[in-house]
């Protein structure tokens, strides 16, 4: 009548249970088909996440520059790779004085290095990073050669250029009220999360990588940066900033690597 879906005839809490111990799971409701093998078919039928390449369908398809506030001062030029992003990120660039060019997901490292960015963004998206083939060769391309911030399926996606592995959540991290440890000065933030998949903590104990930031209710990676290159990624939203500020102040970690890139000329 009011066209809400809705259930019943059903234990919840037993549905709840199973899901607990069982993890995070494909599900359907119909309002026309009740036969039970139809159904089992269809969601056997449905697209998974994992092994998905969900970017290429989000993502813009042509070049275009973010127009943001006209009175804060141009700083900066970042060059972003759009895998689905969020306005508000690009907002806030702006604010801190960044003219932020924003490239399809495709787009090459040399085409993105073509407009003498400052900094390279790599943004947030849908679906399994490892699926992402391109675009984690792409940054395999810029190490070194520029500053890179990444969020979320960005964050997931450098953790593999440089060498990591990334797996499917039980359960996915999802809401506005997920506790992170910054390691880097003990700062404890309240953040907004969205993601199914996590990079291996123990696939980057090897090698030129720091673990920056730990969630405090499971213990995965959170954020991390190369001790060598110019590169940090968080898999949290800072832009979201579910309170007044909260972890917003990471943007600027993007800022002052950039500013260091300058003083020493590492600049493509």
């Amino acid at each position: 009548e009011n066209k809400i879906i809705a259930i019943e005839g059903i234990d919840t809490r037993a549905l709840t249970r199973h899901i607990r111990e069982k993890g995070a799971m494909k599900a359907l409701i119909s309002t026309e088909d009740f036969d039970l093998k139809s159904l089992q078919g269809k969601i056997n039928d449905a697209q998974s996440m994992e092994g998905s390449d969900w970017v290429e369908k989000v993502s813009v398809q042509e070049k275009y520059v973010w127009k943001g506030d006209k009175s804060t001062e141009i700083k900066y030029k970042i060059a972003t790779i759009d895998c689905g992003i969020k306005f508000n990120i690009l907002r806030i660039l702006s604010r801190l004085g960044c003219e932020v060019h924003v490239f399809p997901a495709k787009t090459s490292a040399k085409e993105l290095l073509a407009i003498k960015p400052d900094g390279i963004f790599v943004s947030n998206g849908p679906g399994d990073p490892a699926a992402v083939t391109y675009v984690i060769e792409t940054l395999k391309q810029l190490f070194g050669k520029l500053p890179i911030f990444g969020i979320c399926l960005g964050h997931q996606m450098l953790g593999l250029a440089l060498g990591g592995k990334t797996f499917k959540l039980k359960f996915g991290h999802h809401g506005a009220n997920h506790p992170v440890k910054h390691l880097m000065d003990g700062r404890i933030g309240i953040t907004s999360q969205n993601h199914g998949f996590c990079v291996d903590i123990d696939s980057l104990k090897e090698g030129d990588i720091e673990i920056v930031d730990i969630n405090l209710n499971d213990q995965t990676v959170e954020g991390l940066r190369h001790k060598k290159y110019p590169i940090i990624s968080f898999q949290h939203h800072p832009e979201a900033a579910p309170g007044p500020h909260d972890v917003q102040y990471l943007f600027k970690y993007f800022i002052e690597m950039i500013e260091e890139s300058k003083k020493v000329g590492k600049h493509a």
